[in-house]
């Protein structure tokens, strides 16, 4: 086995990442953390202002940061426009993607008919189903269960537990967390004679490269046409996207989004965690939508949108949601057209 590589030196990172160095460039880093919880041999980060008094007392042997910030700096600094990003690129050294161990473990079930390439891994007590293919590189970890007619592209990784139940597309690279099920059936119901009839669920999942999805998050198959997730959409724990909604790249929802089915989500858009975004509506491009928002109506045009209430005090909610309850009768005794 050979040695491990040593320890970056600063000097190097700011070559490999187009940093400005200030100071000592041969110390080595071993690791990334927080301004205030950083050791010697540590590189933190400074990129929001309102941690800025905890750079002068900190341990690390180096920080990232913006030019105004490097004066104030008392340890050797690498000088990025954008902070955060370059300290991300930097993390990501000291957490490797996991290689591939090819080959099918022995408690793993695979169906005579699925496509298994010699150069994926699929992981102990895994299932892989009929007429389903995992491509070269792909990682499928413990217990997953890949139904019938799934495709796993290049480079993917299931990390454990992950269902695809039938019909999902994944391009290359993508990367889904335990418990997620991609592929179920949509929800999809109509009543006839006061009885639910389930209406078939015909559609896949296409999710494409260099997507992330979240633990426990689930993504369901469309009624006829699929449900899709464009480039580089990022998914967070817990998420719901309903059948035939369809989301554009590089779009980014957080913890415990509902988006209803046939919703169209637009391409750098950004959800904050618990919004609902009602089905059959549009948003448009470069859309922020806070936290606990929900959205019941089409957006033309890009911005940031809200509609939660913020916490107070308990008492001083309940009379401003009083008043709220009175101001339709307000707005009649005001003269106010009437907009039923």
């Amino acid at each position: 086995m050979s040695a491990p590589a040593p320890a970056p030196t600063l000097a190097e990172l700011a070559q490999r990442f187009g940093l400005r160095l200030q100071g000592e460039g041969d110390v080595r880093i071993t690791g990334v953390a927080t301004l205030s919880g950083a050791a010697p041999g540590r590189l933190a980060f400074l990129a929001n202002p309102r941690y800025r008094r905890e750079l002068a007392g900190t341990a690390a042997s180096a920080v990232v940061l913006a030019e105004a910030d490097a004066a104030a700096c008392p340890v050797p600094c690498l000088v990025a426009k954008s902070p955060y990003v370059a300290f991300a690129r930097i993390a990501a050294l000291f957490d490797p993607p996991p290689v591939p161990v090819p080959g099918i473990h022995p408690s793993a079930v695979v169906a005579p008919d699925a496509v298994v390439d010699p150069g994926a891994q699929v992981g102990p007590f895994c299932y892989v189903g009929a007429r389903s293919r995992i491509a070269a590189g792909a990682i499928l970890g413990p217990g997953c269960h890949v139904g019938e007619d799934n495709e796993v592209g290049p480079g993917c990784e299931l990390l454990g537990r992950v269902t695809l139940v039938t019909r999902v597309r994944l391009g290359a690279r993508v990367r889904v967390h335990p418990g997620a099920v991609l592929g179920a059936e949509g929800f999809g119901l109509a009543m006839d004679a006061g009885q639910w009839i389930k209406v078939p669920q015909l559609g896949g999942v296409v999710v494409g490269d260099d997507c992330e999805v979240g633990a426990n998050t689930c993504i369901d198959r469309g009624a006829i046409e699929d449900t899709v997730l464009e480039q580089d959409v990022r998914l967070d724990n817990l998420v719901q996207v309903g059948h035939n909604v369809r989301i554009g790249a590089h779009t980014a929802m957080a913890g415990c989004v509902a988006v209803a089915g046939s919703a169209r989500i637009g391409s750098y858009c950004l959800v904050g965690g618990g919004a609902g975004i009602a089905g059959h509506l549009s948003i448009c491009d470069k859309v922020t939508i806070t936290a606990m928002s929900l959205v019941t109506a089409s957006i033309t045009e890009p911005g940031e949108y809200s509609s939660a209430m913020t916490v107070q005090e308990s008492r001083r909610w309940r009379r401003n949601a009083a008043r709220f309850r009175q101001l339709d009768g307000l707005a009649r005794r005001m003269g106010a057209p009437n907009t039923d």
